[in-house]
């Protein structure tokens, strides 16, 4: 589909969809170049006009407020917001009725999500809250000369029943994208030569790695593309090797979910800039993050640990933009690695891979695995390799000691299942 067809599809597309959508992306690109004291002050006039309508509209906010005696006419500084309790997946689940706003929108979307923890939420979004997401994609787009009609190549989830894959095509094509169903040679080679039509691509960061290496490993024609977008899991190191290679640029991190709205979009000078017309970012004790969505009216969500681990930062970028920048997302809290006598976070795995990267210039793609009390599997992808056998066990010492023992195997490559990859399982509390 040529680019002047697409844009006019897209523009009536979102007339009827989101016909709230181009206002919002003004309302964005004027405030993108704001100070940061001007940008604080404008998320705390949005926070205080959320809060009012969730006390209003909200059943579940109306008696949470009243409990905990918060007043939203008492709020003066981001701070305030501390008073009231952050909320879990597992609460926004139990309580999703009474969350919901009683309030009349004229419309709204199913949304649901499962997420890597596999605990389902269905939710409504108001035609606005959509709205705000997509303009908020679309600035960042803007970063790297690119428009969401343009055409883009997509890793993503792909449900191969007859009915699904025929509305997938029909979406892919009115979208101006194509997507890879298998990871098998002949269809990498048949989606790298569409490649050279596109402008981005975008998907999962693993499935982004898979096709990048296949292409290099092949040898295929390289693409020039503007943007390579990472989405829904963590970036790995190793992963930006192949991604630079195969296609001049590296994987620019999207960070966001969809009760939380798109949170942080990272700039071509490489920093996660937060979203903070729209969303606000917390971290607790354990850098933990706590988000509140600023445009989430019809299903307020105020103060959600969305379960990563994350680093902020408040130095100014080289682009220029004042908003505040996530330094570095570590991963999910989720679960822990049970040793003989300690439990440890299945982050110290991030922490172990990181230092190979940064202080042996050693990059590993792994998957670790914990079947039994006091022994994980760790599977590292390529060729046996003493040394980096040797080193990994030496950093891995450090943190867990003898207290857990390690099986570390090399493997040629790990198993595309279109979905989220988790670079730590535990299957021990199912034995």
């Amino acid at each position: 589909m040529n680019s002047t067809l697409a844009k006019k599809i897209f523009i009536m597309g979102a007339k009827y969809r989101n016909p709230s959508l181009w206002p919002e992306y003004d309302r964005l690109k004027e405030s993108e170049w704001y100070s940061s004291s001007r940008l604080k002050e404008l998320q705390l006039e949005r926070l205080i006009l959320f809060l009012e309508f969730a006390e209003k509209n909200s059943p579940y906010y109306k008696k949470l407020f009243r409990r905990c005696d918060f007043s939203v006419s008492g709020v003066s500084s981001i701070d305030d917001l501390k008073n009231i309790p952050a909320i879990s997946k597992n609460e926004l689940i139990e309580h999703s009725k009474s969350i919901h706003t009683d309030y009349k929108f004229r419309k709204e979307f199913l949304a649901e999500t499962s997420g890597t923890t596999g605990s389902g939420l269905e939710f409504k979004k108001n035609e606005n809250w959509d709205s705000v997401n997509r303009a908020s994609m679309m600035r960042a787009y803007d970063w790297y000369d690119v428009k969401p009609w343009d055409r883009h190549g997509y890793f993503w989830g792909y449900n191969i029943s007859l009915q699904h894959a025929t509305k997938a095509k029909v979406l892919d094509y009115f979208q101006n994208r194509f997507r890879i169903f298998t990871y098998d040679k002949e269809m990498v080679e048949v989606f790298s030569r569409k490649l050279s039509s596109a402008i981005y691509v975008a998907g999962y960061s693993s499935m982004i790695y898979e096709v990048a290496k296949l292409i290099n490993d092949l040898n295929m024609k390289k693409p020039i593309l503007k943007l390579v977008k990472g989405t829904s899991e963590m970036i790995l190191d190793v992963y930006q090797v192949e991604a630079k290679k195969a296609f001049g640029r590296k994987i620019a991190s999207e960070y966001g979910a969809a009760e939380s709205g798109l949170i942080a979009f990272e700039c071509p000078e490489g920093s996660m800039h937060i979203n903070v017309e729209d969303v606000l970012v917390e971290v607790d004790e354990n850098n933990e993050i706590i988000v509140t969505n600023l445009v989430s009216y019809s299903y307020p969500v105020i103060r959600y640990k969305l379960g990563d681990v994350v680093t902020l930062s408040d130095e100014m970028c080289g682009c220029g933009r004042a908003h505040p920048i996530i330094k570095e997302i570590i991963g999910r809290k989720g679960a822990s690695v049970v040793g003989w006598q300690n439990i440890y976070p299945a982050l110290t795995f991030y922490y172990v891979f990181k230092n190979l990267a940064i202080e042996k210039s050693v990059l590993l793609n792994y998957k670790a695995v914990q079947k039994r009390k006091g022994l994980v599997d760790i599977s590292i992808e390529g060729m046996v390799n003493v040394r980096h056998e040797d080193i990994l066990i030496e950093e891995l010492m450090k943190y867990f000691s003898n207290d857990v023992s390690f099986n570390i195997m090399f493997v040629n490559g790990f198993d595309s299942n279109n979905k989220k990859t988790q670079y730590f399982e535990s299957y021990i509390n199912l034995i």
